[in-house]
């Protein structure tokens, strides 16, 4: 399930051990006057299965820390089964970034659409609320070795966008548009 690494004391763990399913069928109060899902109540269950899948990968309690842009590409209608599948793409010092696809199904029609994809930030905290440190997150296939690649230049903009980085110091994401 996950390894250690030199010491004991260092836990390395892979993608595969935070996957999240979750299953929630649209009712009529999950809906608005035309019969679509509220998207502040998708963002809720996508907040639920990221936090399960982050609490998995960290053995702790986990706070929300960011959301990253949400686009609605396709309507989910009531009675539509939504899927959101979620897993740790990368793993920080003490926050972990969750990437997730979130799909709606209609079940008596047979069809399956992808709704959204997302990424949530999450920090590990002890009882006290204050940050504590994460397991290391080692990818595996191509997918998750490209995810966790692209997850520090997310990282950078996040951080970019709170005012907690200097454009500047975004040495990944120079990187992409500067040869240096």
């Amino acid at each position: 399930m996950f390894t250690f690494a030199g010491n004991m004391s260092t836990i390395i763990k892979h993608p595969k051990n935070s996957f999240t399913v979750m299953n929630e069928l649209v009712l009529p109060n999950d809906t608005n006057t035309l019969n679509n899902l509220m998207g502040g109540r998708l963002l809720h269950w996508m907040d639920i299965a990221a936090a399960i899948s982050a609490q998995k990968h960290c053995n702790r309690i986990v706070v929300t820390a960011s959301v990253d842009n949400v686009s609605f590409q396709h309507a989910i209608k009531l009675g539509d089964v939504i899927t959101i599948e979620a897993k740790v793409t990368r793993a920080f010092h003490t926050s972990v970034e969750v990437r997730m696809d979130v799909w709606a199904e209609n079940i008596p029609s047979g069809s399956r659409i992808k709704s959204n994809e997302a990424y949530y930030t999450f920090v590990a905290v002890d009882q006290s609320g204050r940050p504590i440190p994460v397991p290391e997150l080692s990818p595996e296939t191509e997918e998750e070795i490209e995810l966790f690649a692209g997850a520090l230049r997310r990282r950078q903009i996040r951080l970019i966008l709170a005012g907690k980085m200097n454009a500047h110091d975004a040495k990944e994401l120079k990187a992409l548009f500067f040869n240096e």
